[in-house]
C-alpha cells in the first residue's frame, strides 16, 4: 500500500493510487491511515468526510467540485463510499472502524458487513454497548459515572484511561 510522508498538517499525502468510477480523483492514505482524497498538488490527502462536506479543503478546491458533489454518493468515487447493512444507507469510507456506529446499525462497526480488528489500546471491549458506540468504548469514558456498555463494565472493570 502507499506510505504516508512527513507533511506539515494531517493531510500530507501518501502516494496516489487511482481507482475507476472517479474521473481521475485518486485515493490516498491520511496520517491517521484511513483513506483519503488526494488534492490536484498531489501532495495533500484529506479524510475521505472533507470531501462534498461544503468546505474547500483542497488549494484549489477540487474536494468540493460540482461533478463530484453533485448526486452525492452515486457521484462519488467509489473508493470514498461505505455501504450500510441498509443497503439505502452509507457512510464515507474512512467512518469504518472508528468505534463510532454511524450507519445506525453498527454495520459499519461489526460483521458480516464490515471486519474491524478487536478493540484498539485506548479502547474497552463491552458485550453490547448504549448509543453511539458498536462494541467498543473509548477509555475516556471508562469510570465517568455514565452507562455507556449494558453490563456496567465501563464502570467497573474497565481500568480506565
Amino acid at each position: 500500500m502507499n506510505k504516508v510522508f512527513p507533511g506539515e498538517n494531517d493531510y500530507a499525502a501518501a502516494g496516489p493510487k487511482a481507482h475507476p468510477g472517479g474521473e481521475g480523483a485518486q485515493a490516498c492514505i491520511t496520517l491517521t491511515n484511513r483513506t483519503g482524497f488526494l488534492c490536484h498538488d498531489q501532495r495533500s490527502c484529506i479524510p475521505a468526510s472533507g470531501v462534498c462536506d461544503g468546505v474547500r479543503t483542497c488549494t484549489h478546491g477540487e474536494d468540493e467540485d460540482d461533478s463530484l458533489c453533485r448526486d452525492v454518493p452515486q457521484s462519488l468515487p467509489h473508493f470514498l463510499v461505505a455501504h450500510c447493512g441498509d443497503p439505502a444507507s452509507w457512510i464515507y469510507s474512512d467512518q469504518k472502524c472508528d468505534g463510532t456506529n454511524n450507519c445506525g446499525d453498527c454495520s459499519d462497526e461489526l460483521s458480516p458487513v464490515t471486519v474491524c480488528p478487536r478493540c484498539g489500546p485506548g479502547w474497552w471491549h463491552c458485550p453490547s454497548t448504549f448509543f453511539k458506540y458498536c462494541d467498543c468504548i473509548s477509555r475516556r469514558l471508562c469510570r465517568d459515572h455514565i452507562q455507556h456498555c449494558s453490563d456496567w463494565s465501563d464502570e467497573y472493570a474497565c481500568p480506565g484511561p
